[in-house]
């Protein structure tokens, strides 16, 4: 099993010392993969519901200046050897297709394969608009279709595609990403990210807070994999070669100690019994499990992640 922590890229920790202090000393601290968050914009008034709190409110936290997410992941790229580079997740249609594409295989390259594309179709209606990009309500065709193209443009010598947003052909593109096959992660627990991820995904790659569709439970969350399995053997799949990853937003005992299921809610309590979830997880086949640290300082945020290492990690 492989742990990830978030690089901060927005607010004073996203400040270039600061965020190069966090992803290199998380590398050696022994952390296996960081993952880096997309907003190009944030409107003033956001009337789409967020879909990762009860509340629907989009966390105050999040509104300040914030880096874009491809170059920050290549400024972090640069600033490390051996971390795996996580973005979590891009937003597909907020850039064009082909040049999505490019950005990412570059990303690729420079990083000698380090890349791992966590994608989603996008909650903010308003981000949409002030980009100009496609209607909203067709966020999920666009994401299918860039996904295909991005795929033809990286395996292919003489890539062409015909699509309804995204047309080329008689160009070149190199050079390819170093990773024969680039790794995709799909977001989200709505039956369109199953289905996506049965369909195009490397990996699914959920967060349990989604009041829509919880996975904050080891019953919610078996459920959940059972379902994308069965959609991925009708999508003529197997369903064991599509990785399990899974993003952890708050653990401790702050959190309740029963999910509304009745059921243990998953990484609640103490550090005895986070450990015992994780152990869990390993065991049902989860291969990848990342955290959000806090911290106001590049030191207290590096405290509590070595902390979060020794106390917690190192016992699984």
């Amino acid at each position: 099993m492989q742990f990830g922590f978030g690089a901060p890229v927005s607010g004073a920790l996203a400040r270039p010392q600061s965020l190069a202090r966090i992803a290199g000393e998380g590398e050696a601290i022994g952390y296996d993969y960081c993952t880096i968050s997309d907003h190009v914009v944030i409107p003033r008034d956001i009337e789409a519901r967020y879909p990762y709190s009860d509340t629907g409110e989009f966390p105050s936290r999040s509104r300040g200046d914030r880096h874009e997410q491809l170059a920050a992941v290549a400024f972090i790229a640069g600033k490390t050897s051996r971390l795996r580079l996580v973005t979590s997740v891009t937003v597909v249609p907020h850039r064009p297709g082909v040049l999505l594409a490019k950005m990412l295989a570059t990303i690729d390259v420079l990083s000698d394969g380090r890349l791992t594309w966590g994608i989603g179709a996008g909650w903010m209606k308003e981000e949409f608009e002030a980009l100009g990009l496609p209607p909203f309500a067709e966020r999920g065709a666009v994401t299918d279709e860039y996904i295909l193209a991005c795929r033809e443009l990286w395996t292919k010598d003489d890539p062409r595609f015909d699509g309804r947003y995204v047309k080329f052909s008689n160009i070149l593109f190199d050079p390819k990403p170093v990773q024969k096959h680039l790794p995709i992660w799909v977001g989200g627990e709505s039956g369109p990210a199953l289905r996506r991820t049965a369909r195009l995904g490397d990996g699914w790659y959920p967060i349990g807070t989604n009041p829509q569709h919880r996975l904050d439970s080891m019953k919610r969350f078996a459920a959940g994999v059972e379902r994308l399995r069965g959609l991925a053997h009708e999508a003529g799949r197997d369903p064991k070669a599509i990785a399990l990853a899974y993003r952890v937003t708050q653990w401790g005992r702050a959190l309740p100690a029963r999910a509304d299921d009745g059921e243990r809610r998953l990484f609640s309590g103490e550090i005895a019994d986070v450990v015992a979830d994780l152990r869990a997880f390993r065991d049902f086949g989860v291969g990848h499990v990342d955290f959000n640290f806090d911290g106001a300082t590049a030191d207290e945020m590096l405290a509590n992640m070595r902390r979060f290492r020794e106390d917690v990690l190192a016992k699984v």
